[in-house]
């Protein structure tokens, strides 16, 4: 390999390594080996890899049960860039060039990527379309290719601009096509999606992004949790309310007043990975690993320890995860919390 083909992603596995094994003059802190070098969740993660490579349509899709493949196919994209591979280089390079192209193909004139006559979810796709192909935009080494994804881009973030709620939220479509209506983990979805389209140098005007911030305010409860939505609030979720954090986080808005209180709401609503009372249960921990992650420390230590014992111990034997939604939605989000220390993705770094 030479200098021109290093990568950023490849500079940060072997600068990783080097710091691991003491080079740099960096002190190891904590224990000697963090979890993600455990064996066993090593091996769940090539497991679950594998599964999801070798159930990729042959037109480069995943999809629940049929439906929503644009949503699942980023999803298991992300999944797979989490790993280290590209579109151009790494073990699962050629599915997700396959995943790159399909969603390319996706894209439609107004901006949206995906397909609102089969998909009556439509913006979830979107916002994960966008977070999937702006993680890849800054590895793309083809000219051609990078000016085709940064129009795709540029068009999808336009379109989620314009479709926002005048409450500053998204709903399941478009708010014309949903007149108005909004919900709290739409709203998430897209906000991460634009942050990774900015992080990547796609325009996002500063007051769609603002204005995603107030409704996540104005939908807080008294107790610190965020409800469904503006128009039909009912009780907090927990699932929404750790979505509703790491959104903050992607917003740029870490000191934000109301994070302590969605915090405090989250650690005591989500400390006991065995309750299953709430609905979403991998929704609420793929965004709140992602939270405690970006805490770091002994915070996030303890937390992951107890979550990647979970997520390995209920693994398949073909490698994939079950729950809600179907295989490959559960898989994709256990397998990028596994990775998260691999900080491949800038959108999951610290």
């Amino acid at each position: 390999m030479t200098s021109r083909t290093i990568t950023r992603r490849h500079w940060l596995r072997t600068f990783g390594a080097l710091s691991a094994a003491g080079y740099f003059g960096f002190p190891r802190i904590g224990r000697a080996e963090p979890s993600v070098q455990d064996p066993q969740v090593i091996s769940s993660v090539d497991k679950g890899l594998d599964w999801l490579a070798s159930t990729q349509s042959r037109l480069g899709h995943w999809s629940a049960g049929g439906l929503y493949p644009t949503a699942m196919t980023a999803l298991a994209g992300v999944a797979m860039l989490s790993e280290g591979s590209t579109a151009t280089q790494g073990k699962y390079s050629s599915n997700i060039r396959l995943a790159l192209d399909f969603l390319i193909g996706k894209s439609r004139d107004n901006g949206l990527i995906g397909d609102p006559t089969s998909d009556n979810r439509y913006t979830y796709g979107h916002g994960f379309s966008m977070l999937f192909l702006s993680q890849l935009l800054g590895e793309e080494e083809d000219q051609e290719r990078r000016d085709e994804l940064v129009d795709v881009l540029t068009r999808a973030a336009k379109f989620s601009g314009e479709a926002q709620t005048p409450s500053g939220g998204w709903g399941y479509v478009s708010s014309k096509d949903g007149d108005g209506f909004d919900e709290g983990s739409t709203t998430i979805t897209q906000v991460q999606g634009l942050r990774g389209c900015r992080n990547a140098g796609i325009p996002v005007p500063n007051e769609v992004i603002d204005r995603a911030v107030l409704y996540i305010k104005n939908c807080m409860e008294p107790d610190g949790g965020v409800a469904y939505s503006s128009k039909n609030r009912g009780s907090s979720r927990p699932a929404i309310s750790a979505a509703a954090i790491a959104c903050l986080f992607n917003a740029g808005e870490y000191d934000n007043e109301f994070v302590p209180k969605l915090l405090a709401y989250c650690d005591k609503k989500l400390s006991n990975l065995q309750d299953r009372q709430f609905g979403h249960w991998h929704y609420a921990y793929y965004y709140y690993s992602q939270v405690m992650y970006r805490q770091g420390g002994d915070t996030w230590g303890k937390f992951r320890d107890r979550i990647y014992k979970k997520i390995v111990r209920e693994q398949q034997s073909d490698g994939s995860w079950t729950g809600d939604i179907g295989p490959v939605y559960i898989t994709s989000l256990n397998l990028t919390m596994l990775q998260l220390e691999k900080a491949f993705l800038p959108i999951y770094q610290r």
